[in-house]
């Protein structure tokens, strides 16, 4: 195979630039069919109507909001993380945590263009003791303990048990629409296969996908590495 660009690394073989351009065509070949599948995601008709302006209770301040209150003037698309942690728990989910301790930081950023929330079941003084134990300055974080948000949208089962979940709501006027949900969670999966649902918000996995170990088959974050 030609040479695809003009870059020699120090000390790299023949061998390496052979296997390292076959890898890259199959890395320009991913790259287009992520812009592929994000447009087809664009180009998904309206989900579901938002039957009731959910009740939420601001973590900051306890003060309540409506799931309409969410949205920013001039901001049409609202991105709501559901973080495992329910009211009868000890710990949040090391997880749910390890993923915003990053969404966290890069929050504001994403609110100059569109509107992020997270929202957990357990009561607001307990989720912003969590907030505040972790230094979460920036997430906009909201009980659901009084409605049935999780429930609605696949956050919780039957029997309470809470599950992470990302969904995305667009207002158009006064009406509100489901527009996508991470569903890979509940997909088929190919046996010793993560279902990586949430991948496209949390850059720790795909740092590790960069070095040759890959990702560690038995090792998920934990809330403290003392």
């Amino acid at each position: 195979m030609g040479r695809i660009h003009d870059k020699v690394y120090p000390g790299e073989t023949d061998e390496y630039r052979e296997a390292r351009d076959n890898l890259l065509v199959a890395e320009m070949a991913l790259r287009k069919q992520a812009e592929a599948v994000a447009e087809m995601r664009r180009g998904l008709p309206a989900g579901g109507a938002v039957t009731q302006d959910y009740e939420f209770k601001e973590c900051a301040t306890g003060k309540p909001t409506r799931l309409s209150d969410l949205f920013a003037d001039g901001k049409d698309s609202l991105v709501i993380y559901s973080f495992m942690y329910g009211p009868n728990a000890e710990n949040a989910c090391p997880m749910c945590t390890c993923l915003l301790d990053s969404l966290d930081g890069i929050s504001p950023h994403v609110a100059d263009q569109t509107n992020l929330a997270v929202v957990a079941k357990s009561p607001a003084k307990k989720v912003q003791a969590w907030a505040d134990d972790r230094g979460w300055q920036n997430l906009r974080l909201l009980s659901s303990h009084g409605n049935s948000y999780n429930e609605d949208y696949f956050a919780e089962d039957s029997e309470g048990d809470q599950w992470p979940c990302i969904n995305v709501f667009v207002k158009s006027g006064e009406a509100i629409h489901h527009s996508w949900g991470a569903e890979l969670f509940f997909a088929p999966n190919e046996e010793g296969m993560h279902p990586r649902h949430a991948d496209a918000i949390w850059p720790l996995w795909n740092i590790f996908d960069l070095t040759p170990e890959g990702r560690p088959a038995d090792w998920f974050p934990k809330l403290s590495y003392d």
